[in-house]
């Protein structure tokens, strides 16, 4: 609750119809907040571009003159974090899509309920002091020094530029695991950019990918007739990379027939393809990654363990993200300042509370999915910054953590002066019903101290109050039990 020296949020109404406007205004400075009225969208335009922009907005859809949209549009160029809430009685796929589209933060159906009004502007006025509280952010690294993209400075990770440095001066096989989504092909492509075959090319082949009857003519060519639509020849892959570096990725699904074919490219630097018989002598080196775990597969003989033995010349395990945490704040930095380079988004910053939420994760699928909940949480936020509400609802996004906190439901004068009460009630505010289950534990409490039965209670409480409301009511209202005599009376009446 703030304090005498806090200055409260302030509001912006923008609607074209005086009667809401005075009824939202009612509303929203009930809870203590500064509201100010504009009665068009040019007008509210006027008011932001005049400044200083207010915390909030609520700006009506469907008005005379400059659309909401349109106004929105203007808003947000020249407060590119101005955050704003769109009020319309139309809830169409159109409207809703061409609010988010043009940065609204939400919207809001007429006839308002005060409850969701004043949730929503909670809400908003949340994530308005979180994008305030990471204005200073300052990234943790510089994207242009992690060209390889590889990115980490945990002492696991240190271990693994060690073995790539030790790995590229000579033509070593090496064998890269890990689970999926580590990073196994940054490192392949990375041993290949400081090798001396850096000029010659170098192609990835995901085995786990191409189909046991084509991963053959995909490796190692075909002749024209070899089988049926081969209608000429074919150079394979390793053909294609005579001179270069090809990497084997997922080898563990690779077939044991096309296993024994790369076995002996390994062993005697030779190729035959399919349908041919000429041996082609082809200078290749090879680098291997898979997820599964070759030793058992050795053991259940559905891996080759000569090829086992020579693929494995120099192993690089690849530690899942679980195991360098301390890398996460680094990633984040290195994935925001590539999608800004690629101009996919203009987030720049990630707020405290969010990063906490993303060091909590265990991310299960690794630097992909850290990536992919990154540009995620990006294309949906509303500012400069991802916070916890752009994040995906099983990292705890979609709601804040920590709601902001409401003036006090009785605010002080200086603050919002009382307002007349209006001459006509309006049709846009509804009123706010205290919740069913609040009133029922009321009233359990109360008959639980008394032991009064709920039947008896119920009756008389409910004619009282019908009696109050005037005699058509009280008519209508059940008798209390005993009271035959009137029951009847009202029987007669109606």
């Amino acid at each position: 609750m703030p304090d005498a020296t806090t200055r409260p949020p302030t509001l912006l109404v923008i609607d074209d119809d005086a009667e809401i406007r005075y009824s939202l205004s009612r509303v929203l400075s009930s809870r203590g907040y500064q509201v100010a009225e504009a009665a068009s969208g040019e007008e509210g335009v006027a008011v932001v571009r005049k400044g200083p922009p207010p915390d909030l907005i609520f700006l009506d859809v469907r008005m005379g003159g400059m659309s909401g949209i349109e106004a929105l549009q203007h808003i947000r160029a020249a407060s590119p974090r101005q955050l704003v809430i769109l009020m319309t009685a139309f809830g169409t796929a159109q409207t809703a899509i061409e609010a988010m589209k043009f940065g609204a933060f939400d919207y809001v159906m007429k006839p308002f309920d005060p409850a969701k009004v004043l949730g929503l502007a909670q809400h908003a006025l949340k994530a308005h002091a979180d994008l305030r509280a990471v204005g200073d952010y300052r990234p943790t690294i510089n994207a242009d020094d992690y060209r390889e993209g590889i990115v980490g400075s945990s002492p696991v990770m240190q271990e693994v530029f060690k073995v790539i440095g030790q790995v590229t001066a000579s033509d070593v096989t090496v064998m890269i695991t890990g689970e999926s989504g580590t990073g196994k092909e940054l490192v392949a492509r990375s041993i290949w950019k400081h090798s001396h075959r850096a000029t010659r090319p170098f192609i990835a082949v995901n085995c786990a990918a191409i189909p046991d009857n084509l991963i053959e003519s995909e490796l190692f060519g075909h002749e024209k007739g070899s089988f049926t639509g081969a209608t000429g020849q074919r150079l394979g892959k390793f053909e294609l990379c005579d001179g270069g570096t090809i990497f084997l990725d997922e080898i563990g699904d690779m077939a044991l027939a096309t296993q024994t074919k790369i076995l002996r490219v390994l062993q005697q630097g030779e190729i035959q393809r399919v349908g041919g018989t000429e041996m082609i002598r082809v200078d290749v080196r090879i680098l291997a990654a898979t997820n599964k775990n070759l030793e058992a597969m050795v053991r259940d003989k559905t891996f080759r363990e000569d090829l086992y033995y020579r693929l494995n010349v120099v192993r690089i395990r690849m530690p899942a993200l679980r195991e360098r945490g301390e890398d996460i704040p680094q990633i984040v930095d290195f994935c925001l300042q590539n999608l800004a380079r690629q101009r996919k988004t203009r987030v720049s910053k990630v707020s405290p509370e969010a990063l906490a939420q993303l060091l909590r994760h265990g991310w299960p699928g690794n630097v992909r999915e850290l990536e992919n909940t990154i540009y995620r949480s990006a294309v949906v936020a509303q500012g400069d910054a991802i916070l916890v509400k752009d994040l995906p609802a099983e990292l705890g996004g979609g709601h804040s953590s920590a709601p902001f906190t409401l003036p006090s439901a009785a605010p002080k004068p200086a603050l919002a002066p009382a307002l007349p009460a209006p001459p006509v009630s309006s049709p846009a505010i509804a009123s706010a019903p205290r919740p069913l289950a609040e009133l029922l534990d009321e009233i359990f409490a109360r008959l639980s101290a008394t032991g009064e039965p709920v039947l008896p209670f119920l009756e008389r409480e409910m004619t009282t109050r019908a009696r109050q409301a005037g005699p058509e009511l009280a008519d209508a209202a059940p008798a209390p039990r005993g009271a035959k005599g009137g029951a009847k009376r009202g029987r007669a009446r109606r």
